[in-house]
């Protein structure tokens, strides 16, 4: 029973992050091809676009520990599809702007929001905690799939009815990601607090701020996050007018996270048996620091295949970290308050997003889109340290985390 669960919640990813991976990438190649947009512009869309992640993580998250999480799901893949249609109307109806790219953008963004805040705490409520790694594994392989063929598909799409096709294709997605939710049972019955809305999000937080594994994580992911963004913000811009990439070399370089993604996903079990629970925790860190210096290398070499590299490995080894971590959430977090505390761990880290945008805007347009490569640098850095001197890594197994 648990296994057919897992792959609709799988499927219903896959389908949901498909959706979204292909509008990530054609957002921004047609806003630098059809409408001439500068590196501060494709980094105002994405500041927009990751708005979501900072302003509405918390309310979610209290939401989703007070209602059915499968229903909110269902309702917001709705709101995704409504907005993508939209996109698309715009497109043929040849009213499409920056400003109308940035705002549907933002409420594309908002399902991405609240189906990351809910589907960790749908899957812990089936799933019981022997099993929790290997549900999340196979979720994350979903998700690796869409990362790797959404981008490409996305690039190759983008040239076509001026993107139009891709939004058809990502909305169709975001139905049938939908139908894959209608096809759960009813959920366990959520206990009951109590406790107001204010109170709620007080224990999520004091849980965090007290937790000596989940702060120092959140704290990395913060800076991981932040520097991350700064990069996507100016990407398409800064490949396609100092490197000569096609829409589709953008796809194509955007879905090498995917197929790192994958790879971990698919690695991971042999590598969690190799390897002590705290250095698999590290890896991703490590791996994203290798790839910004890969990324920099572009600075003096003009070589596409150095951003092929960087962004298979920005894939690899956060997708360890990120099946480390919500599993080790999962296993520490009151069943009752997952919600809460990874909305917060969400208001937190993935609010670096458009925090990073709105970085990336201001150094291109002070400095120049070259500078914004060489602060992604030394971000990256900076996480790496924050990790490698945490209590996280000096973990041996994930079940020493238990008090």
């Amino acid at each position: 029973m648990n296994k057919l669960l897992i792959h609709k919640i799988s499927y219903s990813n896959l389908c949901a992050q498909f959706s979204e991976q292909i509008i990530i990438a054609v957002l921004p190649i047609i806003a630098v091809l059809s409408m001439s947009a500068s590196a501060a512009e494709t980094a105002f869309i994405q500041m927009i676009n990751t708005l979501p992640f900072l302003l509405l993580s918390i309310p979610m998250g209290v939401i989703a520990d007070r209602v059915s999480r499968k229903k909110l799901m269902i309702i917001i893949e709705i709101v995704r599809a409504t907005a993508i249609f939209i996109l698309f109307y715009l497109t043929f109806s040849g009213s499409l702007s920056i400003n109308k790219i940035a705002l549907f953008g933002f409420f594309i963004a908002m399902g991405t929001v609240i189906y990351s805040v809910a589907s960790p705490a749908l899957v812990a409520s089936f799933v019981i905690k022997e099993q929790l790694i290997n549900a999340n594994r196979s979720i994350e392989i979903a998700k690796s799939v869409a990362f790797t063929a959404g981008p490409a598909l996305g690039g190759i799409l983008a040239s076509y009815l001026s993107g139009g096709l891709a939004f058809i294709l990502a909305f169709l997605l975001s139905i049938v990601s939908a139908v894959f939710l209608i096809c759960l049972p009813k959920e366990p019955l959520i206990e009951k607090s109590g406790r107001n809305i204010i109170q709620e999000l007080c224990d999520g937080l004091i849980f965090l701020i007290k937790n000596k594994y989940l702060m120092p994580i959140t704290i990395t992911a913060f800076v991981f996050n932040l520097s991350q963004y700064l990069l996507l913000s100016i990407f398409a811009y800064y490949v396609i007018n100092n490197l000569y990439f096609t829409s589709f070399e953008v796809g194509a370089s955007l879905s090498l996270i995917g197929l790192g993604m994958l790879i971990g996903s698919f690695l991971y079990k042999i590598i969690s048996k190799k390897i002590n629970f705290g250095f698999q925790l590290s890896l991703g860190p490590i791996s994203a620091f290798m790839a910004s210096i890969l990324m920099f290398l572009t600075l003096i070499y003009s070589a596409k295949i150095l951003v092929f590299v960087a962004f298979f490995f920005f894939g690899f080894g956060p997708i360890i970290w990120t099946i480390s971590t919500v599993s080790l959430r999962q296993l520490i977090t009151p069943s009752n308050m997952i919600a809460k505390v990874s909305s917060v761990i969400m208001t937190v880290t993935f609010g670096a997003r458009p925090l990073g945008a709105a970085i990336g805007v201001y150094i291109s347009a002070n400095f120049g889109v070259k500078s914004c490569i060489l602060a992604v640098l030394i971000g990256f850095l900076i996480q790496l340290i924050i990790i490698l001197l945490s209590k996280p890594a000096k973990l041996k197994n994930l079940s020493d985390a238990e008090e």
